[in-house]
C-alpha cells in the first residue's frame, strides 16, 4: 500500500505542475487588415441624360433606333478616353425637310449620327488647341471629319453643309462631354447637294389700317360743296336774264 502511494504521488505532482502549462491558450496571430475594395467607377447613362437635359428627343430617338447609342455609351464607359457629343436641338431637325432623313439608307443614317461625336473627352477650353489640328476625325471614321474654330470662347463645328455653334455645355465632367448645337451636322459624303430646308412658315396677315376701315362716302349721298356751286350759278343766270329784260323794256318806252 505504501509502495502504491509513493508511486502515485510523483505522478500526481507532475500532472499538477504541468497542467497550467498545457492549459495556456496559444498566442494570437495578428493579420494585416484587408484593404477595402475600390469603388466602382461612375458611369453616365447617356440615354437618361439626353432625355432630361434638353429638347433632344429627335436626336435621341434616332440614336436609340439605330443602336448608335450603344457605341456612344461604350465609349463613355471608357474612363481613359471618354466621349464628346454634339447634340442638335429639335429645332435644328425641324428646319430640314422630313424627307432629308427618310431617304437615307440605314448605314448612311448611322454614319450621320456617328458624325456627331468624338471618341475622346474634350472640355470647352481644349477646343482652342484642338482647332489647330483640323480636320478632326469623328466616330464615323474615314473622311467623316469636321473643322473646329475657337474664337474667344465661341466654338463652331463646321461640316460641308452646316456650321453650327456650340450653344451650351449640357454636361462636361471627364470622361463625358455633351454639347448642344443649333444645327445638324451634314457631311458631304452623304449629301452631294445642299439638303433642302423646310418651307418657311407663311407670314401672318397684316392688320388692317384704320384708314382702310373708315366708311367711304356714298356715291348717292349729298355733296354740300357741289350744291353750293350749282345754287350760285343759278342765281347768276337769273340776274343776267332780269337785266336784259329790264333793258329791253326801257328801249321800247323810248
Amino acid at each position: 500500500m505504501k509502495l502504491r502511494v509513493s508511486i502515485l504521488t510523483p505522478i500526481i505532482l507532475t500532472l499538477f505542475i504541468s497542467t497550467p502549462t498545457l492549459a495556456q491558450a496559444p498566442a494570437p496571430v495578428f493579420l494585416p487588415p484587408t484593404p477595402a475594395p475600390a469603388p466602382a467607377p461612375h458611369y453616365v447613362n447617356l440615354t437618361d441624360l439626353l432625355s432630361v437635359a434638353g429638347p433632344f428627343s429627335i436626336f435621341l430617338d434616332y440614336v436609340v433606333k439605330t443602336k448608335v447609342i450603344d457605341t456612344f455609351q461604350n465609349q463613355a464607359n471608357n474612363t481613359d478616353e471618354g466621349v464628346t457629343l454634339f447634340v442638335p436641338k429639335n429645332s435644328a431637325f425641324n428646319s430640314l425637310k422630313q424627307t432629308t432623313f427618310s431617304n437615307l439608307t440605314e448605314d448612311q443614317l448611322k454614319s450621320l449620327l456617328l458624325y456627331h461625336g468624338f471618341p475622346k473627352y474634350y472640355s470647352l477650353a481644349e477646343f482652342k488647341n484642338l482647332s489647330a489640328l483640323n480636320p478632326v476625325s469623328t466616330f464615323a471614321g474615314g473622311a467623316y471629319t469636321v473643322n473646329l474654330t475657337y474664337d474667344m470662347g465661341t466654338v463652331r463645328v463646321a461640316s460641308m453643309w452646316s456650321n453650327p455653334n456650340v450653344t451650351s455645355s449640357v454636361y462636361s465632367t471627364r470622361p463625358v462631354a455633351v454639347y448642344e448645337v443649333n444645327k445638324v451636322l451634314l457631311p458631304l459624303q452623304i449629301f452631294s447637294t445642299d439638303p433642302p430646308l423646310a418651307p418657311a412658315p407663311a407670314p401672318a396677315p397684316e392688320s388692317s389700317k384704320p384708314s382702310d376701315l373708315a366708311p367711304k362716302a356714298s356715291s348717292t349721298g349729298s355733296n354740300p360743296k357741289s350744291t353750293d356751286s350749282e345754287s350760285s350759278a343759278h342765281v347768276v343766270s337769273t340776274s343776267y336774264l332780269f337785266s336784259w329784260s329790264l333793258l329791253g323794256g326801257i328801249m321800247l318806252m323810248l
